[in-house]
């Protein structure tokens, strides 16, 4: 990781990428932990167009993660509840099973902008219930994926046995 060149950052000074599928995921994420020298914990600046959501509803079996709102309206998925949210608010996204899925939601008119702070774990689970996918990951970085180490989605029905190929 390159040296920051401070420890300080404005959202606004954020590097920004932009993240979509279909018609109902579009978002513009900027990674900003790296930039600052975090290494322990996660931070990616996120912004919602109305009406999509940046991520599907997903749970980490590893990374524990919370969500700081700092503009717009919008909705949390969180387990089989629903709750508004708007600037100010911040959501929980503990690590665990389906009952802490989570999903934010922009619902209301304007850009829907917030935080996403995290672990910063090397290997994690993650459970997708709305679509019945799992994705294990170890050593792989988002930022780089040409880096190495193992990123695989799948479905538990689909598994092979332990003893497969031996």
């Amino acid at each position: 990781m390159p040296e920051p060149t401070k420890p300080v950052i404005n959202v606004a000074d954020a590097p920004m990428r932009d993240f979509s599928h279909g018609g109902k995921f579009q978002a513009r994420l900027g990674t900003v932990s790296r930039l600052i020298g975090s290494t322990g914990l996660g931070c990616t600046y996120t912004v919602v167009p109305p009406g999509k959501r940046a991520f599907p509803f997903h749970v980490h079996h590893a990374i524990h993660e919370l969500f700081v709102i700092l503009e717009g309206t919008g909705e949390y998925r969180f387990g089989k509840n629903t709750y508004p949210v708007k600037a100010g608010d911040i959501c929980a996204a503990p690590a665990g099973g389906p009952e802490v899925a989570h999903q934010i939601v922009n619902t209301g008119t304007t850009d829907l902008k917030y935080l996403g702070i995290s672990t910063a774990a090397t290997t994690d689970v993650v459970e997708y219930p709305d679509s019945g996918k799992f994705a294990v990951s170890s050593r792989y970085d988002w930022d780089n994926p040409g880096a190495g180490g193992i990123r695989v989605i799948g479905r538990k029905e689909n598994s092979l046995d332990y003893w497969e190929g031996e």
